[in-house]
Formats: structure tokens, C-alpha cells, sequence
């Protein structure tokens, strides 16, 4: 319906950026603890309040462990563990499940886990996927600069993603 009335009106409709990862991620680099900053909602992190955290490790050659953990709101502490791969011909896409090892051959329990934005430091990352329905803001200290969230925030609503949800998970400075 807004198409036919941009068309009829002779407004031109802006389509979104496409999402796309990072030409180069150096994955020695990326490993190690990470704060979450923001995300957009999702059921399984539905649990946590706060403190959320993502640590990678290098596990094997072509293997990355992924531990991620948060604060519950009895105060407890809420972790899962799973693996992430490489996607060959796309440094910056990795593939990532929680599933068991035994159910790794089934295809759908890998999910697109994309960098689309890094600092060339490696102090903050955003990561999301094609579909736009998942989206994270990453950095190695537990809070942030304002103005290099809205930065990120400003880049991700350029690729199409509906910030409207996002939910903070950690203050800004």
C-alpha cells in the first residue's frame, strides 16, 4: 500500500542498505569476553536483567566456543554454551548453535551470526543477521559512549532494523 502510494504521489520509496559483515574479521582478535551493551528482544534471552555476556574462545581450527551468560532477576546467573563456525568466503559471518554435538549435521540449528560493524580495535561490535530480526551491540568494557552508540544505532536503521525495541542491557557515558 505505501509503494502504490509513493508511486502515485511520485515519492520515491528508500529501499534499506542491505546487511552486510565486515570484509575481514581476524578471529584471535574477536575472542575473548564481550559486554552487551543493547539487543533487540528475543525469547531465549528473555531471562535476563543485566551483566550479559559473550565470551569466544578458540577452540580448535575452524571451532569457536561461545559462552554466554547474564544476571537473572532473582539474581542468579543464567549461561549457555554453544559453538560457532567459520562461514568460508565471508570473514566477517560466523554460523552459531547451541544445540548438542550429536545434532550438529542438522542444518537449521545453526543460526547467522554476522559482524556488520567492528572497530578497528576490536573494543565494540554490532552484530545482526539478514532477516534483521536479531541484533546486538557489543563492547569490551561494560558500558559505552553515547555517542558511538548512536553511531552504531544510526548504522543499523540505515541496513533496516526496526530499533524501536531495543532493550539496553547497560548504561552509556
Amino acid at each position: 500500500m505505501a509503494l502504490a502510494f509513493s508511486m502515485a504521489t511520485g515519492v520515491s520509496a528508500q529501499a534499506a542498505e542491505p546487511v552486510t559483515s565486515v570484509p575481514q574479521l581476524d578471529i584471535s582478535r574477536y575472542a575473548g569476553q564481550w559486554h552487551e551493551i543493547a539487543h533487540l528482544p528475543m525469547f531465549f534471552q528473555r531471562q535476563c536483567v543485566g551483566d550479559i555476556t559473550a565470551r569466544y574462545s578458540l577452540d580448535a581450527p575452524g571451532r569457536i566456543g561461545v559462552l554466554n551468560a547474564c544476571r537473572t532477576k532473582d539474581g542468579g546467573r543464567d549461561q549457555s554454551t554453544g559453538t560457532a563456525r567459520p562461514v568460508e568466503g565471508h570473514p566477517g559471518r560466523l554460523e552459531v548453535r547451541f544445540a548438542p554435538d550429536w545434532l550438529s549435521w542438522v542444518p537449521m540449528v545453526w543460526a547467522d551470526y554476522w559482524v556488520i560493524a567492528l572497530d578497528p580495535d576490536y573494543q565494540w561490535a554490532m552484530v545482526g543477521e539478514p532477516d534483521r530480526e536479531y541484533l546486538w551491540i557489543l563492547s569490551r568494557e561494560p558500558t559505552m559512549d553515547r555517542a558511538q552508540f548512536d553511531t552504531l544505532k544510526a548504522k543499523a536503521e540505515a541496513m533496516g532494523y526496526d530499533l524501536k525495541p531495543l532493550i539496553m542491557a547497560a548504561p552509556l557515558r
